[in-house]
């Protein structure tokens, strides 16, 4: 496949721009700001922050030495909890939820109040790690119902 010579000039612009991307199909559109909310001292929280930047995410990310305050603020059920909480573009992302999945989530739309992965599973991105388990990415409404997202 050759770049035709206009996408390269775009392409180039919005990296001297610093823009970021998500490419899919034949189109393209800016990511959101993503800001998370973690412990100063969590090593996990730390490297998700990591994944999203690795996945084209522009990541605001601010140290609170209380997250259940930011949990409560943004709705996140009790039985979803993880340890770090964040926000984008109207949803609330809760734990360690892959870039891909949050991407998804963006572009679909989907009426939830936001993802969670709850708990800390070991294989999900942040908490690398040998012995992966497979592990559910859960939609929540306000309500309080919640379904399947994705599985990994």
């Amino acid at each position: 496949m050759r770049i035709k010579p206009v996408y390269f000039v775009a392409i180039a612009a919005l990296v001297l721009a610093g823009g970021i991307l998500v490419v899919r199909g034949t189109g393209a559109q800016e990511l959101p700001e993503i800001t998370v909310y973690k412990s100063p001292t969590c090593g996990c929280c730390a490297k998700w922050v990591s994944h999203l930047e690795e996945n084209g995410f522009n990541v605001k990310s601010i140290d609170t030495p209380n997250v259940s305050t930011m949990k409560k603020r943004y709705g996140v059920p009790g039985d979803l909890t993880s340890c770090h909480t964040a926000v984008i573009d109207g949803y609330v992302v809760e734990g360690h939820v892959p870039a891909d999945v949050i991407k998804k989530m963006i572009e679909e739309r989907p009426e939830a109040a936001g993802l969670a992965v709850p708990g800390m599973p070991i294989g999900s991105p942040g908490m690398e790690g040998p012995n992966p388990v497979e592990y559910d990415i859960m939609a929540f409404q306000k309500d309080g119902g919640r379904s399947v997202y994705a599985s990994r």
